[in-house]
């Protein structure tokens, strides 16, 4: 790494060599990565599998997330998504100040970044959001302020009605298992768990629609669109929520190995 910047553990840092420029917690804890010469990109697979709200989801008005860290997906969103408002909750002022690090858009009529808890916006505000996408961390890994049933009852109350919550969800496996009880519940069972491979994380798909009966032959054709559009593997995440749909229990890391070529 040729570069460190505020390198006191308990503040992001930034780490950098030629190529990339990563976001740190902790020297254990990688919050975010962008390459340099192409800042918009999505290089951690996590942020990919996230971006599949855009087969329920293709034209949404208002994206929300919670969590800023590098910025890769309110990027991407707001790069590719031309019609829709991005806003963007972060507690923390330290992540938010390293914003132009990270080439995050400047404020605008369609993309504002907002210093708050995401868990109490949400409960405070009544807008209806298409699609929320949480990716709330710390230092000591998944925001609790994300991890209550509190926080899951107002998400599905600012949804929508075709809305579309994705979380993204990391650590111990134990320790985020009643989560996705909670949200199996109050999402009346509209929820479905995928892994990520190589990682440990696991993303939650969780839908306010609680008549939702997804048609996937038309999802296939869908995810065909979409890969040629954006350049992401949607077949194989529509593979991936089709398992998901059918299964109860959290998946394994080997149900996520593409099929070989």
């Amino acid at each position: 790494m040729e570069r460190m910047r505020d390198s006191a553990f308990g503040k992001p840092y930034i780490l950098e060599d030629a190529q990339w420029r990563y976001l740190h917690f902790s020297p254990a804890h990688l919050q975010s990565v962008m390459r340099i010469d192409d800042p918009d990109a999505l290089d951690l697979r996590y942020t990919k599998k996230m971006m599949g709200f855009l087969l329920f989801q293709p034209r949404p008005a208002h994206v929300m997330l919670l969590g800023l860290g590098g910025g890769s997906l309110a990027k991407y969103c707001y790069r590719h998504l031309p019609k829709a408002r991005i806003s963007v909750v972060e507690i923390d002022p330290h992540v938010i100040a390293l914003r132009e690090h990270f080439m995050i858009p400047k404020d605008d009529v369609r993309f504002r970044v907002i210093c708050g808890d995401g868990a109490r916006y949400i409960a405070a505000q009544g807008q209806p959001i298409d699609v929320l996408l949480v990716d709330a961390f710390d230092v000591k890994g998944l925001a609790k302020s994300v991890t209550d049933r509190s926080f899951l009852q107002a998400a599905r109350s600012r949804l929508a009605p075709d809305g579309v919550f994705v979380m993204n969800l990391a650590g111990d496996k134990a320790s985020y298992t009643p989560l996705i009880a909670n949200a199996a519940m109050i999402f009346q069972h509209q929820t479905w768990v995928i892994p990520v491979s190589n990682d440990g994380n696991h993303i939650l798909f969780a839908f306010k629609n609680p008549q939702l009966d997804p048609n996937w032959r038309r999802l296939r054709a869908r995810a065909k669109d979409l890969r040629a559009r954006y350049q992401l593997d949607f077949p194989w995440l529509v593979q991936l929520l089709e398992r998901a749909s059918r299964r109860t229990t959290l998946p394994t890391k080997r149900l996520d190995q593409p099929p070989s070529s």
